[in-house]
């Protein structure tokens, strides 16, 4: 009988390749071109046995027609990831736009922009999400820790009672 794994989730495959991202950047360092990040993260993706595509069309579907002018992601991972990588001073928001875009376009769940032209890689990685299920429930859980902050700041008993039912309506299971 074999041992089947389960399949990676989008979050397990952002962690391994983060972790490639910073072998790659700790070794060759910041600001080469964005095409030496590419082929040498593909190539660390690879040796760890995920499958990397690279330069990966994203068409235009609009009116059940197809628009070849779309995107092409730098990177996609397991069929599930999308990596846009920049070699850049400082990301600009239309960056992020672009990786949403790409997710939109491709029904795909999860990227990340990942910028080698920082110093400090940290300083240079967005997770960029559209519509991941544990996504929802940590916005859900920001919302309600900041309506307890608020609750401690007023005094009212009004509102106390408003955040303590909107706390049982919205119970995280």
């Amino acid at each position: 009988m074999q041992n089947q794994n389960p399949p990676l989730t989008e979050n397990d495959i952002s962690k391994i390749i983060l972790d490639a991202a910073f072998k790659v950047h700790s070794r060759t360092g910041p600001g080469l071109l964005e095409s030496v990040y590419e082929v040498t993260l593909a190539y660390e993706l690879r040796k760890l046995g995920l499958r990397v595509e690279r330069q990966v069309p994203i068409p235009i579907r609009y009116d059940e027609l197809t628009f070849d002018e779309g995107f092409r992601a730098d990177l996609l991972v397991e069929d599930k990831v999308i990596v846009e990588l920049k070699s850049l001073e400082q990301l600009a928001r239309v960056h992020s736009k672009q990786v949403l875009t790409q997710l939109r376009l491709s029904e795909r769940k999860l990227g990340l922009l990942i910028n080698f032209g920082e110093v400090h890689l940290k300083h240079g990685i967005e997770r960029i999400v559209n519509g991941l299920p544990e996504e929802r429930q940590r916005i859900r859980g920001a919302a309600l820790r900041l309506l307890c902050v608020l609750c401690v700041l007023c005094v009212s008993d009004s509102c106390l009672g408003d955040v303590f039912e909107f706390k049982k309506s919205h119970a995280m299971k």
